[in-house]
Order: C-alpha cells, then structure tokens, then sequence
C-alpha cells in the first residue's frame, strides 16, 4: 500500500510531510524492534496519567533504531529530519496510528459483527459467554481479552486486555482471513483513553458495571467514567454502522449512560429492576451453577448457567441481550448457556475432594471481592477462608477497602502478595492489614504459603477463595517476573493434604 493512501486515511492529522509520499508500505508497527524493510513505524508518545498526548518521548528516542531496522516512514509528533525515511508529523500518534492501521488492514470490523465489551468488573465473562453462544449460533467467533486472544483454532496468550491500536486491527484481519464472522473484544479504559479501538466499528457495545479501579491512571472517578463513555460516543458517531448499546441500567454509571445515549443510539437495558428490558427474576445458585428467570420482550425464559452468583446473572443477561442486539434469537441464546464454558480464573473450581471446595478468581477490586464473597456465603460454607493481595503501582487507595471486604465477608483471611511489581510486598500487606479491624486475619507474604496454608486449615464443609490474580500464570517482582499459576498451586497444596 502507498503511503500516500495512508497519509489520506488521516484526513486532518499530517502537519508537515519530509520525504517522498509515494513509497510502499508492506508493514506496521509502533514497535521499533518489529521495523523492517518497508514498515510505517508510528512513535507513541510516552503514557501519561490522563493524558492521551504528551511530549514526543516515548516511540520517538526509537526513531533511529526502526529505521537502522529499514523502515520507509515515521509518523511522530516531532519535529524531524530522518536519512533515508520519509517522516509525516501529527499531533496525535496515536489516533494516527488508530487510523492509519485500520487502513492498512482494510478497515475488517466492517467485514465482521463486532461486539465491545468494557466496565470495571465483568468484561471476561461477557466476552467468553459472547464468544460461545455465537459460535454455537454458527457465527464463528474471535476473541481479543484478558485471558486470551483467539483467531480461528489459533489461541494467543494475551499481552493486554485491548492491545495497541496496529494489534487491534491486524487481530482482525487475522480473524476475518480465516472466515471468522464475529469478533468480540474487551475494551479497556486505558485502551479508549489511548484511542486503540477508535476505528473499530461497533454492531454493538455493551457496559456491565464502574467501581473503583485503575484510580492510579484516571485519577479520578469521573476521569475513569468519561474513558467509559468514549465507547459509546464512538457508537454514536460510527460512519458505516448502526449499533446498538447494551447498559446495565442497575448501575448508577449505566444509568447515566442511559440518559445520554438512549436518544442517540439503539439502546438494549439489562438487569434485576422492573424497567430492563432483560430482566432477571428468581435467583438461585448451588454447586452446580445458576438458574433464574429471564423476562424479554414480553416473554419469559428459564436460564440454566454453570457459573455462580449474582454477578454472573448480570454477565449472561449482558451477553443474551448483545445477542439480540446482533440479530440472534433469544430462545436459541437462553438454550445455548446451559452449556457455556468456565471462563479461566473467574470463580475457577480448583479439581479436589468433595469435602472442602476451592474456588481462583480474579477480583481485584473492592466491589469484584464482595461480589465473590457473597456469591460462596451464599452456598452456606462451615467457614470461608480468604487469600488475597494488591498489586504493586497501582491504585493504592483501594488496598484499605479490598482488605474490609474481605474481613466482612470472610471467616478467615490471610494477606498476601499479589504482584508487588517494584514496590514491597510487605509494605503493601501491612497497608491491607492496617485497615483490618477483627481478629480473623493473618498475614504470609509468599503467596504460595499463604495458598498452602489455606488449604491445609480447610475442613469439612469450608471454602477456600483466592483472590486477585484468577487467570495469571505468573508473580511480578520488581526485577523479575516469575512463573506462577493460583490453580496450579491450589490442586499442589490439595495433593500435599491428602498425602
């Protein structure tokens, strides 16, 4: 492709083009150690907190070595001459990166149903229950999320929940080539406030929930809302198609949501009050999963789910009406979920005897730790004993709360590390301690101690949760990343006690 092509795709981005405009372009990259012969490298500034823009730092102090490497253009926010490559200045590399790759790609979010799916607690269940009913729908379906990217058979360890804009669009691509008809992604807050899915086009967008995380980027609450809300004013703006937003009116975010953008764009509610349009009635949840009743367009429904808990009633209802908003029949969806997958590291049975249980997940939050806390009281448990942790360099305000929930819910709870990252693990667990009020708590920084530990005190009847890391298979320190699966070192530590 001519760069030309590119450079027109960016409508009023180029401020000043130095070199040729006719080159060909055979690849895109916004990683330098990526660039070869032929590659548009796009320089990203430096993140910083709140802010999409900055300095050219970043991407730019790697200018030289992509084009060392053979790349034939540079987008940058710098003012430069490059020997050898031609380099188009913008103000915004990462909308011209966005824009530039959907492109490059051919723009393939239009050759497939495309389905986003963001919110602070959630978003990896709503994706693998989307992922499955249209596949089971026969709409083959791809994946972009936390867990993992999926491409056809092809499964990918994922390096980010939404990877960078070039990513997005390549993963796409890759779906599309391989006769996906549907694609499904995770939209995180840091990947709309960095413009990554800005030019993914949307059937439909879905918002589960917005509790306090990520605090240590958005700073503020309604920084982190706003970041929300760029999905759907994207939906609102869309040139080629006409999607629907799937919100969870229980939520006062979602509400919110509704307010603005239910006169704008198709709009599908969901949840347990009297005016969603998916509403769920009747609960009930045991060993063996979920039930309840759905009531949809007039007409009610019995929902079989093999996962637990309140919070998995709203996932499956988000995931049912983005099926309806994409055109499917709710009764064949409602069919199809007596089937669905476990998702990995989301209330992740842990394979062991009968007379005690252990749950993984992921919550990380203060509100994603009540939920998962309530969800196992509610199986009346002898006791429940709880390992969690908070990561290191991140919002440090919500290690008070985090430790309060779990010392309400819990009849036992022992701190420990999550990913300490660079800051000390023992530090972060006296933070969560000092917020502890009871006596029911006790502190093991190694995690695998505190997950042996765990197991080893459970009795007949008890449950073990750990917390925060779910799917992870790894610990991260400040000077190294060691391998580290929770599931792993629970069915270890179960063996050891049956020993």
């Amino acid at each position: 492709m001519l760069l030309s092509k590119i450079i027109s795709a960016l409508r009023t981005e180029p401020v000043k083009i130095t070199g040729p405009a006719d080159r060909e372009i055979t690849a895109l990259t916004h990683d330098s150690r990526q660039a070869g012969p032929g590659t548009l490298f796009v320089a990203l500034p430096s993140v910083t907190p709140g802010r999409t823009g900055g300095a050219a730092a970043g991407g730019a102090n790697h200018i030289l070595q992509a084009v060392e490497k053979g790349a034939a253009a540079v987008i940058t926010a710098g003012d430069l001459e490059v020997p050898r490559a031609t380099v188009v200045r913008v103000a915004d590399p990462r909308l011209a990166l966005s824009r530039a790759a959907a492109t490059f790609y051919g723009h393939p979010s239009l050759q497939l149903q495309t389905a986003g799916v963001t919110g602070t607690n959630g978003k990896t269940t709503v994706a693998f229950l989307l992922k499955h009913l249209l596949d089971v729908a026969e709409r083959p379906c791809g994946l972009i999320g936390t867990v993992r990217y999926v491409i056809g058979p092809r499964e990918i360890p994922a390096s980010r929940t939404t990877p960078e804009a070039d990513d997005v669009q390549r993963l796409l691509r890759e779906m599309r080539d391989v006769n996906c008809r549907a694609a499904v992604m995770e939209t995180s807050s840091h990947a709309l406030h960095q413009r990554r899915v800005r030019d993914v086009e949307f059937d439909a967008a879905v918002f589960t929930n917005l509790t306090q995380d990520h605090l240590d980027y958005h700073e503020t609450m309604e920084a982190y809302f706003a970041a929300k809300q760029g999905l759907f004013d994207q939906l609102a703006g869309q040139t080629h198609k006409r999607g629907t937003a799937v919100i969870n009116i229980d939520d006062r975010y979602g509400r919110r949501l509704f307010d603005s953008f239910a006169q704008r764009v198709n709009t599908i509610t969901y949840g347990q009050s009297s005016n969603a349009m998916f509403r769920a009635t009747d609960l009930r949840t045991d060993l063996h999963g979920t039930q309840y009743s759905l009531h949809a367009g007039g007409k009610s429904y019995l929902v079989r789910l093999p996962l637990f808990g309140p919070f998995n009633v709203y996932n499956s209802l988000a995931a049912l009406a983005s099926m309806q908003a994409l055109g499917h029949d709710v009764r064949k969806s409602v069919e199809s979920l007596k089937d669905a997958p476990q998702v990995p590291g989301r209330l992740e049975i842990v394979a062991g005897p009968k007379t005690f249980r252990v749950f993984v997940d992921y919550a990380h939050t203060p509100d994603a730790l009540e939920n998962v806390l309530r969800t196992l009281r509610a199986l009346q448990p002898s006791r429940l004993i709880t390992v969690f942790g908070c990561g290191g360099d991140r919002d440090k305000a919500k290690r008070g709360p985090m430790g309060r929930a779990a010392e309400a819910s819990s009849d036992w709870c022992i701190v420990t590390s999550d990913n300490p990252r660079s800051e000390d693990p023992e530090e972060i667990c006296s933070q969560i301690s000092a917020a502890l009020r009871g006596k029911n708590h006790e502190t093991i920084v190694d995690r695998r101690a505190a997950i042996r530990r765990a197991v080893a005190m459970a009795g007949a009847g008890d449950i073990v949760l750990i917390a925060g890391k779910g799917h992870e298979n790894y610990q991260e320190f400040a000077d190294r990343k060691v391998p580290f699966d929770d599931v792993a070192e629970a069915a270890s530590a179960i063996r050891e006690k049956a020993a």
